[in-house]
């Protein structure tokens, strides 16, 4: 028998569950659903599923406290579904350990294009010696960055700011998660990330007023992309 990848949904609403889990299961998954931030926490333990998709809003405590539990031993990839769509929201949850925030109500076909984003991200991607996106390499061994055969020159701090973003991989990165890793300060200075981040466009984009490698999340931060767009 084909095993079947393994997918956990928290939320309290039984109409969003059913929802999820038949879209889902008509893809191929194994859904497990959870109504509680405990239940979540054990179904993580016992199922060890590949996915999490977890609501902020719970009736036994709030999304971000599973969050921070789960993230204490596991770094399996996590979705947020939530309805708060507030900026404050969205950045505490990735402060915390989040992969990616869809905002309810979503569609499907959505939701399923982040699952992809963050499946093909996961953590033996960022071992690799040699990360590949489109046209763009780098050879972290050897640290040089290539734009179609032809290296691309890059300072000490646009090169750690890349390979941050390229170990991180279709994962969303607030300006504090990259100011800390990069800089190594405690700080939310946009302004400050955003010149960097134009300016390592200006290097590696083939036309850097429409990024496709490292895309803006706004008002949140950046996240890395494989050299295309979600695609649903």
């Amino acid at each position: 028998m084909e095993n079947k990848r393994k997918v956990l949904i928290v939320d309290d609403e039984v109409q969003i569950r059913r929802l999820i889990k038949v879209s889902l299961e008509g893809h191929g998954w194994q859904v497990f659903d959870a109504p509680t931030g405990k239940d979540a926490v054990e179904c993580v333990l016992m199922q060890r599923p590949e996915l999490i998709l977890l609501d902020l809003g719970l009736p036994d405590m709030d999304g971000k406290q599973v969050l921070q539990r789960i993230r204490e031993w596991t770094k399996t990839p996590v979705i947020i579904l939530s309805a708060r769509d507030q900026e404050e929201e969205k950045i505490a949850a990735l402060d915390l350990g989040a992969n990616d925030y869809l905002t309810k109500p979503f569609g499907v076909g959505e939701l399923m294009a982040r699952m992809r984003v963050c499946l093909r991200a996961m953590q033996p991607y960022a071992d690799q010696a040699v990360l590949q996106f489109g046209h763009l390499k780098l050879d972290l061994g050897r640290h040089i960055v290539s734009f179609d055969g032809a290296e691309v020159r890059l300072t000490p701090i646009q090169y750690k700011l890349l390979t941050f973003l390229a170990k991180n991989a279709g994962k969303v990165l607030t300006h504090r998660q990259l100011l800390k890793e990069v800089w190594g300060v405690e700080s939310n200075e946009i302004q400050y990330v955003r010149g960097y981040i134009g300016q390592l466009r200006q290097k590696i984009e083939p036309d850097p007023s429409r990024p496709i490698y490292i895309i803006t999340e706004s008002g949140i931060g950046y996240r890395m992309m494989f050299g295309e767009e979600l695609k649903a």
